[in-house]
């Protein structure tokens, strides 16, 4: 076992100090779109897993949301080296722009917050106690005894009239979805976590910080006391021309047994025909998981969207194992032609190489960058979008309607070769241009070019023209967290591309932005400071003139020596003991909320008191965005 020493950690300070000065700031192009995050402390100043939405009927206007920790308790609340998620507090943040993506605002609104909650040197504090204050992320939760739990999920579709019709005349709603769990003394649901979805009409109203802005959450998903719901994306079926004009949609993974180990895991889909008051619920696929053959032990990440005449679609990963080592996933795409209320069976359309278990299955831990790294389970898993001629349906006799644009990120070359994957489908799906690797080369110029982590792509209503937008590391594969040789720089990519007039001529990418400065993704970390933590997508949309892109960006972190030392002590304890090294972090229905202390005199790793022993703005990762007009327009 391995002791943790207070004496090294000392001679650490100068090296905090200088890292502490070199946080960097936003350039032109860049937009922070987490713009009520404060610098520190941690986890106040964390955000990872962005979602954005155009409303077509209002191109300007745009909603993005994100894991927004802004609510939550300084770690010097209670014990110093303890950052635990504070029970009761949501993580469901939420931000609007009105001028196309160019800036953007985080209302506040009231909820039951531990922004209080900044404790003092020492151990000493009592327990931090949530009550009713500001509060950043969405509103309405703690009345329904609920908590926002984060995956958020954001789309804009039309405005119900009181008739249960659809017309964009009505005005437009914007719905977002995300995981929810109990607000503690609270049971308005079977299982560990749900789905849950409200919505606002008053956008406007929503900016100014009014909670009746927001309508009550609704729990979607159709909950057992044994279901783990995770993973989920919704979409609004928004152009006019579609049978199916206003449905919404979410997909979401099943996890039965509350998601602990291999269960079953079907994967879902939901949809409702009034505006995301009611929600029926389907089942995908087989609910069995198999790990000792190909048919892998589960699906994950999934994408839904409606083409022009409101044909439903929904894309995920499976990952794939074989008995002895790891094997090729696939990717799936299952289809609705009534409006959810019935779905084809799952199809394989292309063969995908995670970038965990196939890349490098004897690191021990699903990352990419390096020893202590963020992790990466999740980079198969396909985005996708289509086409529809919103917010009215497409021209006529444009060979592009309805094109399909699919990204993924593939580790089929292995390590420090993970590549961004494009293809598009100009059938419904039936055939698909042969899939091509289309990240950039990496001007750093350490590994031949950028190491794609996650992608997502957009296309025009219209179908002019492509964007995908990426993270991706521009260092290999770090054998070490310590050492200041031992940074991991992220990235943000946002590529563009004419789209050919036939689905099987490979767009011709070109680079449209690239986020600078880059940051160490070090500087990034799980509350629990065992790894770091970006989580697990980036996301794109595009309207006939522009495009909105959002990543994950560490460039205001800053790299902590005593977590990097405490990380490392970590996976050496790991190997010595021949146990994986530390786990990747769960929603919070999954985990521990707080754990006790280590004493000095208690064998294993000691984490540092971050407060104190790290610079100040350590853990601070932000969303960052660009919107960004379409290259080719006259």
């Amino acid at each position: 076992m391995i002791r943790r020493s207070r004496s090294r950690r000392a001679a650490i300070g100068v090296a905090v100090v200088m890292a502490a000065a070199t946080a960097a700031t936003a350039v032109a192009q860049d937009t922070r779109v987490s713009s009520g995050s404060p610098a520190t402390p941690f986890s106040m100043n964390k955000q990872n897993e962005p979602a954005v939405a155009i409303d077509q009927h209002q191109n300007n206007i745009l909603a993005a949301g994100s894991n927004d920790e802004i609510d939550l308790e300084a770690c010097n609340a209670g014990p110093d080296n303890d950052c635990p998620f504070t029970e009761g507090v949501g993580v469901s943040g939420i931000y609007f722009s009105t001028n196309s993506g160019q800036t953007w605002t985080q209302p506040d609104y009231t909820g039951e917050t531990a922004r209080h909650c900044v404790g003092a040197v020492g151990d000493a504090d009592p327990p931090c106690d949530p009550h009713t204050g500001l509060i950043g992320t969405l509103p309405r939760y703690d009345e329904a005894g609920l908590v926002a739990d984060g995956d958020p999920a954001v789309a804009f579709g039309p405005r119900p009239a009181a008739n249960g019709t659809f017309s964009w005349s009505n005005g437009s709603r914007l719905y977002y979805a995300n995981l929810a769990s109990k607000l503690p003394g609270e049971n308005p649901f079977k299982g560990a976590e749900a789905i849950a979805v409200s919505h606002t009409d008053n956008v406007p109203s929503a900016i100014a910080g009014n909670n009746s802005a927001w309508s009550l959450p609704v729990i979607a998903s159709s909950q057992t006391g044994a279901l783990f719901s995770d993973k989920e994306q919704i979409w609004a079926d928004n152009a006019a021309s579609s049978r199916f004009f206003g449905n919404v949609y979410v997909c979401y993974a099943a996890f039965r047994g509350n998601g602990n180990g291999f269960t079953n895991q079907p994967l879902m889909a939901l949809t409702s025909t009034d505006g995301g008051d009611h929600w029926s619920q389907h089942q995908l696929t087989s609910a069995t998981n198999n790990t000792s053959s190909r048919n892998g032990f589960g699906r994950t990440g999934c994408t839904v969207r409606t083409d022009s005449r409101g044909v439903v679609y929904v894309f995920s990963f499976q990952f794939g194992f074989s008995a002895t080592t790891s094997a090729a996933g696939q990717i799936q795409m299952i289809k609705s032609f009534d409006g959810g209320r019935h779905w084809s069976r799952p199809v394989n359309i292309f063969t995908a190489f995670d970038t965990c278990n196939y890349v490098e299955p004897s690191i021990g831990r699903c990352v990419e960058d390096g020893v202590g790294g963020a992790r990466s389970d999740l980079s198969p898993a396909p985005s996708v979008d289509i086409a529809n001629g919103a917010p009215n349906g497409p021209a006529a006799a444009n060979p592009r309607n309805d094109r399909i644009v699919i990204s993924w990120v593939d580790g089929r070359d292995k390590l420090n070769n993970e590549h961004v994957m494009f293809s598009q489908s100009g059938d419904g799906g039936a055939t698909w241009q042969a899939p091509q690797q289309i990240e950039q080369v990496n001007p750093l110029g350490q590994t031949p070019r950028d190491r794609g982590y996650y992608s997502a792509p957009s296309i025009s209503p219209d179908g002019q023209d492509i964007y995908v937008v990426y993270n991706a590391f521009d260092t290999p594969w770090r054998p070490s967290a310590e050492g200041a040789g031992m940074d991991r720089q992220l990235v943000g990519v946002v590529l563009h591309a004419d789209t050919p007039a036939s689905a099987t001529t490979p767009p011709g990418f070109g680079p449209l932005h690239r986020s600078t400065p880059t940051g160490d993704a070090r500087g990034s970390s799980q509350n629990d400071l065992a790894a770091e933590f970006l989580g697990d997508y980036v996301y794109s949309a595009a309207t006939n003139s522009y495009s909105m892109s959002v990543w994950n960006d560490v460039r205001n972190a800053a790299d902590c020596p005593a977590i990097d030392e405490y990380r490392q002590e970590l996976h050496e304890e790991a190997v010595e003991t021949g146990q994986r090294t530390a786990e990747p972090e769960e929603p919070r229905g999954a985990e521990d909320h707080g754990h006790e202390k280590q004493e000095e005199e208690e064998e294993g790793p000691e984490a540092p008191d971050v407060q104190q022993e790290c610079p100040a703005n350590f853990g601070n990762s932000d969303i960052f965005g660009a919107s960004l007009l379409d290259p080719s327009a006259p």
